[in-house]
């Protein structure tokens, strides 16, 4: 089946089959590697992508249900000039991007989180993270750069 979905503001098409992830698809149809493979799940956060709007694990979505939707990745949240993502500065100047597989889900939490409540308290940054698991830096210094980013006044 094709499935046609905007991806990162791009018309895109895609062959799918039967039961094969949005993940999947995204990694090895559209060539966007940023999403990372880990758990296969739902348990890690590392595939976390915007669907239509909605925070998801990519490896949990069907492809084939995901025809007409809009899909925002990792890849997308940079600026038009290539530059990188605020958020993503924040964790590189906190510290908490060691070996980076789980930073793309993490950004794409912390993008989400952000765009609902710009100045989120500590309750809602821990309900924010809850879904993503880091192996190396622990989530003091990753929660040291939501907080940063929630003091500020940029949007």
């Amino acid at each position: 089946m094709i499935v046609s979905v905007t991806v990162n503001g791009e018309q895109r098409s895609a062959s799918v089959f039967g039961s094969e992830s949005l993940l999947v698809v995204l990694r090895d149809e559209l060539r966007l590697a940023g999403s990372k493979n880990a758990c296969e799940e739902g348990e890690c956060g590392s595939c976390s992508v915007l669907l239509d709007g909605r925070l998801v694990c990519s490896c949990l979505v069907m492809a084939a249900d995901t025809d007409g939707s809009t899909v925002t990745t990792v890849e997308g949240v940079a600026g038009a000039d290539g530059s990188i993502h605020r958020v993503q500065q924040a964790l590189l100047e906190a510290g908490a991007t060691q070996c980076g597989f789980c930073t793309p889900g993490f950004v794409m939490a912390i993008v989400d989180l952000l765009e609902g409540e710009p100045h989120p308290g500590t309750a809602d940054i821990g309900e924010a993270l809850a879904g993503n698991i880091c192996r190396c830096t622990g989530y003091g210094s990753i929660v040291r750069a939501v907080r940063r980013l929630a003091d500020s006044s940029e949007r």
